[in-house]
């Protein structure tokens, strides 16, 4: 496997060193096994480079103006954007407390000088397998984000985040939950007087603000049904105030429709909007496979 592969492109390396020899030989090393590297001579202006454009690792010499490499590193790990990038402590001191600086400053590896250039490859290669899991798992993230958010309130998605074993394997358990169920009252007569674009326009309208109140009331967002809606409150994630947060939803419908019916004027005239709840005990999980559910 070529060095690169572990990427779908060259993998981008920072290299921090005041000495420009060492800068260079460090940038030929790692040029020729294909990375793509760029260079600073000092750490201040090191990390502004990783702020601006995080890279995929980053090589950091201990000894450094403006900002030393163990203050390099320290900022990089406290940052969002580069917290997890893989920091190697190049160093010439080869002492077990040099060591423990640079792992208390948050360093993934430690090398001293002179380094064998097979050593620091394997290293590097090494780490920046470990970036491209973590990249992997962060895409998921945020695709499983993505998904999620299309049904629950943000804070609802960070809590399932937090464990989703727990709530997103297969099975059922039972709770307390509310349900809302809502539609359009008067519709049938509505979509007999009007073109199929336009009933669209119309549903879609409606349903743009109307199904918002849901994750404003941090509900769970179930499925639209024709001139309808449907929605849950105490699943996946329940709380003392369900029933209150699903009448509080109800209420807010309501004002938000005739809100509506105001704005648009002629197009919803003689449409209500029609709300109905029921608390109890329900089975809710995960049904289908582990390729294919539905909550």
């Amino acid at each position: 496997m070529d060095l690169t592969d572990i990427f779908d492109r060259p993998a981008r390396i920072l290299v921090a060193d005041d000495d420009w020899l060492n800068r260079d030989l460090l940038k030929a090393y790692l040029t020729d096994a294909g990375y793509e590297v760029v260079t600073a001579a000092d750490g201040q202006t090191a990390l502004e480079i990783a702020l601006q454009s995080p890279p995929d690792l980053a090589l950091v010499d201990v000894q450094m103006p403006r900002m030393d490499g163990l203050e390099l590193c320290a900022a990089m790990k406290s940052s969002p954007g580069t917290r997890f990038v893989p920091v190697v402590i190049v160093t010439a001191f080869d002492s077990q407390e040099e060591e423990v600086k640079a792992i208390e400053a948050g360093a993934d590896d430690f090398i001293t000088k002179p380094y064998r250039s097979l050593v620091l490859l394997t290293r590097v290669r090494s780490l920046l397998r470990i970036k491209r899991l973590y990249d992997e798992i962060e895409a998921y993230n945020r695709l499983l984000r993505q998904v999620l958010d299309r049904f629950l309130a943000e804070d609802v998605t960070d809590i399932i985040l937090t464990d989703p074993e727990r709530y997103l394997k297969l099975g059922g358990e039972v709770r307390q939950v509310t349900v809302l169920f809502a539609d359009i009252r008067g519709f049938s007569r509505f979509t007999e007087e009007h073109t199929a674009t336009e009933v669209i326009e119309t549903l879609n309208r409606v349903f743009q603000s109307l199904s918002q109140v849901v994750f404003t009331h941090r509900g769970t967002f179930d499925k639209y049904l024709g001139d309808g809606l449907m929605a849950f409150y105490g699943a996946p994630v329940s709380g003392e105030d369900d029933a209150q947060r699903a009448l509080d939803s109800a209420i807010e419908m309501q004002r938000r429709f005739q809100e509506l019916c105001r704005e648009t004027g002629e197009d919803l005239n003689g449409l209500g909007w029609g709300v109905g709840l029921h608390s109890g005990e329900v089975v809710v999980g995960n049904i289908g496979s582990e390729k294919v559910m539905d909550y």
